[in-house]
């Protein structure tokens, strides 16, 4: 299980001696910051399949040469079409496969790293990964187990440092309705989630933290564009399908 993160590691710190700027995304970021509740990961039979990172489009052509020098090879279909935006690269002989995105996540809603990656290594923040998670309007098992190990071992604050920045979360939230009810929605199903997946100690730990997180949402200031689309709610469609950013 190790092996994916300390691969990702190693990816980084590469970079780094190149002066790219790339962090990983996804559930590696539970083996890098969550050593204490990491058991909960394991317990709950969440493996990590592949690697992604964040990095910046100024650094879109150094990115090729990197992975080749790391033994990885690109997939020129995917890259030739996607190459502004995303680009993926394979290790077949160990099994592991990185995707690279550049500048923003754009899924089910937009998650922006610009002037983000700087504040932690060689992950994103914890806030970021939140969002990467809460984005997601069909939540999955994973997805939730995530988050949930992710909560039950920090603490909500409003820094970057080994605390999920609840402020930074409810001002970007307070400007965009639809990231709103998605990232709001997903937390309730996240302390259900924990009820039903976690000790009685854990799963109250779990519970207040989503609690004090969506406490600090409600209480952001609102902008006018964020109100008037309130009005509408959810019975027009307020994210994209994820199938149709990938083609």
């Amino acid at each position: 299980m190790s092996d994916f993160a300390d691969e990702a590691t190693r990816i980084v710190e590469k970079a780094q001696e190149k002066r790219i700027v790339i962090r990983v995304m996804g559930a590696t970021v539970i083996r890098k910051h969550c050593p204490k509740f990491l058991h909960l990961h394991t317990a709950m039979k969440r493996e990590l399949t592949d690697m992604d990172f964040m990095t910046y489009s100024k650094f879109n052509p150094s990115i090729k040469p990197l992975f080749v020098e790391l033994g990885y090879a690109p997939d020129d279909r995917f890259n030739a079409y996607f190459g502004m935006m995303r680009q993926q690269y394979s290790d077949p002989a160990n099994r592991r496969m990185a995707d690279i995105f550049f500048d923003q996540l754009e899924m089910c809603h937009t998650v922006d790293f610009r002037g983000r990656l700087e504040l932690d290594s060689p992950t994103i923040t914890l806030a970021d990964f939140l969002l990467e998670k809460m984005q997601i309007v069909q939540l999955n098992e994973k997805d939730m187990i995530d988050t949930t190990v992710l909560l039950r071992e920090h603490q909500i604050g409003d820094s970057d440092k080994e605390t999920i920045n609840a402020g930074y979360v409810a001002k970007l939230l307070g400007k965009d309705w639809g990231f709103y009810y998605t990232v709001t929605t997903n937390l309730g199903k996240v302390r259900e989630y924990a009820r039903s997946a976690l000790s009685e100690e854990d799963s109250r730990d779990v519970v207040a933290k989503a609690d004090q997180l969506l406490e600090w949402i409600e209480k952001e200031p609102k902008t006018a564009g964020w109100k008037m689309r309130a009005r509408i709610g959810p019975k027009k469609k307020w994210y994209r399908d994820v199938e149709e950013v990938i083609r």
